[in-house]
């Protein structure tokens, strides 16, 4: 017995290692400049909270959700910035920032000369653009502390929620990438992140939209993350977000699948 399971713990172990060196390699790589665009994905979420959440919000006054707790409009609107703010930190990541490294840097096609693997350097590109959504997500939660928004206990139990939200969206991101075939192709993710971002039950809730749009949006990814950490910095009872986790834990699996799959056609060839 002893014989058939170590091999398998040492492959598991080294293939963390090789997954940890590219992750150590983004990190090292990092310059001032780069420190700019990590703030600017955090402050431009916070800016649609202060503008649309508090300002608008002082309109709108008070909303009750679905499962009856009376919010905030500004409570409600938080839960949605910081789903999107993890999204956009793993997408960036994932999709512009890892293509260029693959089509046009051609980072990898020396990687793969080592004993590293297309599916570790996947695990490893998405470890990194874990650590930029997990960054954002920190930092927007203590906001939402300060603000009286959430409680801290939701807010630490809100975090990994918005972990899961940033490895998903990385997966996703990382997948689609491999099938662009120039800069211009990232103009359709950005108009579909855009509309994802408007139409996610974002500002509004989804049951104010007609049947077939509501059944539309709560199948979009971005719906199911933002219901997730809102259930979880708001009291709505119930356990319908053990559906969010499933959705996004299928979606960071079949995307890291794709991901690597494809990799290992693309630089193999």
């Amino acid at each position: 017995m002893v014989t058939l399971v170590l091999p398998r713990l040492v492959d598991v172990s080294a293939a963390s290692r090789r997954s940890a060196s590219v992750t150590e390699r983004n990190v090292a790589a990092l310059k001032s400049v780069y420190w700019l665009l990590l703030i600017s994905g955090f402050v431009e979420p916070l800016l649609y909270l202060l503008s649309i959440g508090v300002g608008v919000g002082a309109l709108i006054g008070d909303l009750t959700l679905p499962g009856g707790a009376v919010v905030t409009y500004a409570a409600f609107v938080a839960p949605a910035m910081l789903a999107s703010s993890a999204m956009t930190g793993a997408l960036a990541e994932t999709t512009f920032n890892f293509f260029g490294k693959m089509k046009y840097m051609k980072l990898y096609d020396g990687v793969i000369a080592t004993p590293v693997q297309p599916f570790e350097i996947a695990l490893g590109e998405l470890a990194w653009a874990m650590l930029r959504g997990s960054a954002y997500s920190a930092a927007f939660l203590v906001v939402m502390v300060v603000m009286e928004l959430t409680t801290p206990a939701r807010a630490l139990a809100a975090f990994p929620a918005a972990v899961l939200v940033g490895f998903a969206f990385g997966a996703l991101g990382m997948a689609a990438s491999t099938f662009m075939r120039s800069w211009q192709d990232f103009d359709l993710m950005s108009s579909a992140q855009f509309v994802l971002f408007l139409f996610s039950g974002t500002f509004v809730p989804a049951e104010t939209y007609p049947a077939v749009l509501r059944w539309l949006v709560e199948v979009t990814p971005l719906y199911r993350a933002v219901h997730l950490i809102r259930a979880l910095t708001v009291d709505v009872g119930g356990w319908s977000w053990t559906l969010d986790v499933l959705y996004l834990l299928a979606m960071l699996a079949a995307g890291l699948l794709v991901a690597s799959r494809r990799m290992g056609r693309l630089l193999y060839q």
